[in-house]
């Protein structure tokens, strides 16, 4: 029971997140779109992942276990697991860079609106995928 709980619970805090996504977008704040939006699915893929019985493990890109574990996804979920995985290792490779820089890069002079719109609509189209699928949490 207690996985179920948690499974929902990183679903509901990953929607949440949306709002704060939409609010950078707002503020025209594209790099931490883009960080943000790497959180976002970080949550609501180990929220899938523990609603099927899986322990995530303590990294930022699960799209590795989702295809190994494939077979334990209900068929629904199965045909999305692909995009999905995609979604998760496109943004993992930004979010330190999109949070922290580099020597020669600052976030805010790198990330585009271009590069926060395709994040945000990842982060968007992940939960959506994801929500039917994990018990309690729709609301």
């Amino acid at each position: 029971m207690r996985s179920r709980e948690l499974s929902a619970d990183y679903v509901r805090r990953a929607k949440a997140r949306l709002a704060a996504v939409d609010a950078l977008f707002d503020e025209q704040s594209w790099a931490d779109v883009v960080r943000e939006s790497q959180e976002v699915v970080e949550l609501a893929l180990k929220g899938l992942l523990r609603a099927v019985g899986i322990e995530p493990p303590r990294i930022h890109d699960v799209s590795d276990v989702l295809m190994a574990e494939r077979p334990r996804f209900p068929a629904m979920i199965q045909q999305d697991l692909d995009t999905l995985a995609a979604g998760s290792r496109t943004l993992r490779r930004d979010r330190e860079l999109a949070f922290y820089g580099a020597e020669d890069l600052t976030p805010s002079g790198f990330y585009t609106q271009e590069d926060a719109i395709s994040a945000r609509e990842i982060a968007r189209r992940t939960v959506a995928t994801i929500e039917p699928h994990v018990p309690g949490a729709c609301s």
